[in-house]
C-alpha cells in the first residue's frame, strides 16, 4: 500500500473504503490504485491547487467570519449500483410520503383525524402558515427540490438522519466537486463508469416549467435570491446560469392584480414560476414578516390566486420539522401502504408522556437536537458533553419538550481523508438531492458527501468547519461515465444580465441579507 496509508487505522465505525486493515472494498480498488503511486507532498500540492481554483471561481463558504475556499477532499466517496438503487428508492419514497403529508395538512387533514399524527404537531409548529391552507399547487407538487440527509451506521446500514424540503442547499457543490475531480483524476472516470451530475440544471428547469400555472404555454422561470450577501449566493447564481433563467432579487419583481412581473429595461415581463431561495418569513412582507426588505410584496396573494408557482411551496417547514421526522415511517405506511426503504435513526419524542423522563434519565447517552435547528446549531452529543452543557440542555428540554428530539448516537461511517501529510478516517454523511416534476421523483446520482474534518467529530456541516467529498455512483454496464470536462464547460457563475428573451434587468445596489 502507499505510504500515506501505512498509518491508516480503522475507527470504531464502518469504513467506506476498507473492509478490514489492508483489504480494500471492490468499488474502491481503482481509487486506491490511483493514489498508491502518489507521495503525500503530491497530494497536498493537488489539494492546494484545487483550493486556489475554487477561490478564483468564487466557490467559497464563510467560517468563523472568514471567507474560505470550499474544502474538497481528494479521496472520493464511492457507491456501487446496488447501494445507489437502495438510496434512490428510499429518497423518492420519503419525498412522495412528505408530499402526501403536506397536501393532507393543508387540506383535509385525514392523518390527524385518524390519529397517525397528533394535532399538536401541526398546530404548535412555527412553520405552519395559514396563508398556505387551501392552495392547490399545479400537479400537486409542493416539494420540487428535496435534500435527504443519510448516514451509514456501525453495521453498514443506511439510515435517514433528517429531511430538508424547505430551501435545501448544497447541490452547487456537488457540481463543482465533480468538475474539480475530473481535472485531477481524469482517467478514473472512464475506468470507473461514474454516473454524471451535469444534468441537474436541465432536470430542475423541466420540473419548474412543469409546475407553471395551468394555461401557460411558455412559462418564464426565475431564481429569487436574497442577494450577494447571502452565504449561498454562489449556488443561486450557478443554478440560474445552468438553467438559463434570470437571477432576481425581491426589488426586481412587482405584483399587480395578483400577478408577478419582472422589471427589465424593455418593460415588465410576466413571471410564472419563482424558484425562491429565501425562507418563508422573508418572502412577502404583506403576509409574513412586515420588516422584510428582500421579499416581494403581494407574491403570496398571486400564488393563492393560482397565477404564480412558488418552488418550494410556502409552509413546507411542517414536513421537515425534526419532530415530524419521527413519524415519517408511519406516514409512509399510511399514505403509500409501503414499508420504509431506509429506516430512521432510533429517536425519542420528549413531548410524549413517559418519553421525557426516559430522555432525561439517559441524557448523557443521547444526541439531543432542537427541532428547528439548522447547520448543526444547537446539537448536543451527550457522550461528548460536559456536565454544565448537560445541565443546561436538561433545563431547556424540561421547559420546552416540543422543541427537542433525542436520538441514539450513531457512529457515522468513516472515509480516508487527507489530514496533513497522511490519510486518516473522518466521519461522513450524504445528502442526495431529489427533483419532483409531478410525475416522477428523480434523484441526482451522487449527492453531497460532507465530512467532519476534525478527528472524532460527528458534526459535518460546513458552517461548523466540515468539508466535502465528490460522491461517485458507479453505473451498470461498460458505459455511462462522463468524459473529463474541458475548461469552460461549466459556465461562469456571475449573474446573467440578459433574460431569456434578451431583456436586460434593471439592476439595483444594496442587496440585503436574509
Amino acid at each position: 500500500m502507499a505510504d500515506i496509508f501505512d498509518a491508516y487505522a480503522l475507527a470504531d465505525a464502518w469504513d467506506e473504503m476498507f473492509e478490514r486493515p489492508g483489504e480494500v472494498r471492490t468499488a474502491y480498488e481503482p481509487v486506491l490504485a490511483a493514489l498508491q503511486p502518489m507521495e503525500s507532498a503530491e497530494l497536498r500540492f493537488k489539494a492546494d491547487q484545487m483550493a486556489r481554483a475554487f477561490t478564483d471561481r468564487g466557490v467559497t463558504y464563510a467560517f468563523a467570519g472568514e471567507e474560505r475556499p470550499w474544502p474538497l477532499d481528494l479521496v472520493p466517496r464511492v457507491l456501487d449500483a446496488l447501494e445507489w438503487d437502495l438510496i434512490q428508492r428510499g429518497v423518492a419514497q420519503r419525498v412522495r410520503a412528505l408530499e402526501a403529508y403536506l397536501a393532507d395538512a393543508y387540506g383535509p387533514r385525514r392523518a390527524f383525524e385518524d390519529g397517525v399524527v397528533p394535532w399538536r404537531l401541526l398546530l404548535n409548529s412555527g412553520h405552519f402558515h395559514r396563508a398556505a391552507h387551501g392552495v392547490e399547487p399545479p400537479g400537486g407538487v409542493r416539494i420540487h427540490v428535496a435534500g435527504v440527509d443519510l448516514v451509514r451506521d456501525e453495521a453498514g446500514e443506511f439510515r435517514v438522519l433528517e429531511d430538508n424540503v424547505r430551501v435545501p442547499s448544497g447541490v452547487s457543490y456537488v457540481i463543482e466537486n465533480r468538475r474539480a475531480m475530473t481535472r485531477i483524476f481524469p482517467s478514473l472516470f472512464a475506468e470507473q463508469h461514474v454516473c454524471p451530475v451535469d444534468g441537474y440544471g436541465q432536470r430542475l428547469l423541466a420540473a419548474l416549467r412543469a409546475a407553471a400555472p395551468d394555461g401557460v404555454g411558455d412559462p418564464r422561470v426565475v431564481v429569487l435570491t436574497p442577494g450577494p450577501s447571502n452565504a449561498a449566493y454562489f449556488e443561486h447564481a450557478l443554478l440560474a446560469r445552468l438553467m438559463g433563467v434570470q437571477l432576481v432579487e425581491g426589488h426586481d419583481l412587482v405584483c399587480r392584480g395578483n400577478r408577478v412581473w419582472m422589471r427589465t429595461t424593455r418593460g415588465e415581463m410576466p413571471v410564472h414560476v419563482v424558484y425562491r431561495r429565501l425562507d418563508d418569513d422573508f418572502l412577502d412582507p404583506l403576509h409574513f414578516r412586515p420588516d422584510s426588505v428582500i421579499g416581494c410584496p403581494g407574491i403570496m396573494s398571486a400564488a393563492q390566486a393560482g397565477n404564480v408557482t412558488l418552488a418550494n411551496a410556502v409552509g413546507n417547514g411542517i414536513a421537515d420539522d425534526k419532530l415530524l421526522y419521527t413519524y415519517v415511517p408511519d406516514l409512509i405506511r399510511y399514505y403509500l401502504a409501503e414499508e420504509p426503504v431506509i429506516p430512521n435513526v432510533e429517536s425519542f419524542r420528549p413531548d410524549e408522556p413517559g418519553q421525557l423522563e426516559a430522555v432525561l434519565d439517559q441524557l448523557d447517552q443521547l444526541v439531543v437536537k432542537p427541532v428547528d435547528g439548522a447547520g448543526g446549531q444547537g446539537i448536543v452529543i451527550g457522550p461528548h458533553a460536559d456536565k454544565a452543557t448537560l445541565d443546561r440542555v436538561r433545563k431547556e428540554v424540561i421547559a420546552d419538550p416540543r422543541g427537542w428530539i433525542a436520538q441514539r448516537p450513531v457512529a457515522l461511517s468513516t472515509s480516508p481523508t487527507l489530514a496533513g501529510d497522511r490519510m486518516a478516517p473522518r466521519h461522513i454523511d450524504l445528502r442526495p438531492f431529489a427533483v419532483n416534476d409531478g410525475s416522477d421523483v428523480w434523484v441526482l446520482p451522487g449527492g453531497l458527501t460532507r465530512v467532519a474534518l476534525q478527528e472524532g467529530n460527528l458534526i459535518v456541516n460546513s458552517s461548523q468547519g466540515g468539508g466535502s467529498k465528490d460522491t461517485w455512483v458507479l453505473a451498470e454496464g461498460p458505459t455511462g461515465g462522463p468524459l473529463p470536462e474541458e475548461p469552460g464547460t461549466v459556465p461562469d457563475v456571475a449573474p446573467r444580465q440578459l433574460g431569456p428573451d434578451g431583456e436586460r434587468l434593471v439592476q439595483q445596489e444594496g442587496a440585503q441579507q436574509q
